[in-house]
């Protein structure tokens, strides 16, 4: 039986010392959606390429230095400075985003979409649902949940799922979205603002 209550207690141990964290955070994300150029939306579109299979900080440290150099940096530079960040695949992963620079001067009209996900999940090559929620969310979107490894554990020990899946249908990952839903209302946040503070509760960041 799902231990949502028990999740939301550990939360709450949190809340007040993640909060100044969290809200700084959203509004990063906040000022992305409403004033980043095309190139700063594609750059955070191909962070969370980067992040898949990866870490955060390191795809944190890789946006740092390549910047707005993922709209116009040709492969072979991209490829060699994601081998100097230490990615684990920095060929595919510079395939992928030279790839997707013909989504560059849509991005701004794509996410004053009010449900652009799917879009996203079949058009953008090394996004998932989990990597478009992330991107997503990072443009201040508030109802998409971000089922990592990490996300995924947690509510396994909380038994809000019975197992870790090891691939993603539509349908899968929003029956899981859902119960997360629920922890997200009984704990007073959006689904976007829980995940920073599951990742507070669990890494003692908050990362993005």
């Amino acid at each position: 039986m799902a231990d949502t209550n028990g999740l939301i207690e550990q939360l709450e141990k949190v809340r007040e010392e993640a909060r100044v964290l969290v809200e700084s955070r959203w509004q990063e994300f906040e000022t992305l959606r409403k004033t980043g150029d095309e190139e700063e939306l594609f750059a955070e579109l191909s962070f969370c390429v980067l992040t898949a299979n990866w870490s955060a900080q390191g795809g944190m440290k890789a946006q740092k230095i390549i910047g707005k150099g993922f709209a116009n940096l040709p492969k072979d530079e991209l490829t060699k400075m994601l081998v100097d960040v230490g990615h684990r695949y920095p060929q595919v992963r510079a395939e992928y985003i030279v790839s997707n620079r013909w989504i560059i001067s849509q991005l701004r009209t794509l996410i004053e979409e009010p449900d652009p996900r799917e879009f996203f999940v079949k058009n953008v090559k090394g996004l998932g649902w989990k990597e478009s929620s992330h991107f997503l969310r990072n443009v201040a979107f508030r109802d998409y949940a971000i089922l990592d490894k990490h996300m995924l554990r947690v509510m396994l020990q909380y038994e809000l799922i019975d197992e870790i899946p090891k691939g993603w249908t539509k349908k899968k990952y929003l029956d899981y979205e859902e119960r997360l839903k629920n922890v997200a209302e009984g704990f007073g946040e959006c689904l976007g603002k829980l995940d920073l503070y599951l990742w507070y509760m669990i890494k003692h960041t908050v990362d993005k």
